[in-house]
């Protein structure tokens, strides 16, 4: 059984979707859900909401659901899912966006001081550089 949402102008208009919407400079009613940037992505299998439903939720404004997705963190930041867009929205500044608004409120998705020696040899570089930046932010 889903959950029910309730759509309203309240809710849509709502400061965190404009926030996301500020930081990424992207209209997020644009979006009509073909599908094309989740059927694209190559981190889709490690996501909780597809590149599609995150501008999905933000367009509901679900933001709670946002914030806690994992998604924003898996996202590697392709961009595939921007070139896939056939209504041209960038949905990777989108996901950076939510990123960025958790970052400000000191909320990462690791700590990288408490990584063992082990995992941080088998940790791709990219992704440390890519959290090195984040925490420097």
């Amino acid at each position: 059984m889903s959950e029910r949402v309730d759509v309203s102008r309240t809710r849509i208009g709502d400061p965190f979707v404009l926030k996301i919407e500020e930081l990424s400079g992207q209209n997020l009613l644009a979006c009509y859900q073909c599908g094309k940037c989740s059927a694209g992505c190559p981190a889709v299998s490690e996501m909780d909401i597809l590149p599609n439903q995150i501008i999905r939720y933000a367009q509901l404004g679900l933001t709670d659901e946002l914030i806690r997705s994992k998604s924003i963190w898996v996202c590697a930041s392709c961009l595939t899912c921007n070139a896939r867009c056939p209504k041209g929205i960038n949905i990777a500044e989108v996901i950076e966006a939510l990123r960025q608004i958790q970052l400000r409120r000191r909320n990462d998705h690791i700590d990288i001081g408490k990584v063992k020696d082990p995992e941080m040899e088998e940790l791709p570089p990219i992704a440390l550089i890519s959290s090195f930046r984040k925490f420097t932010s």
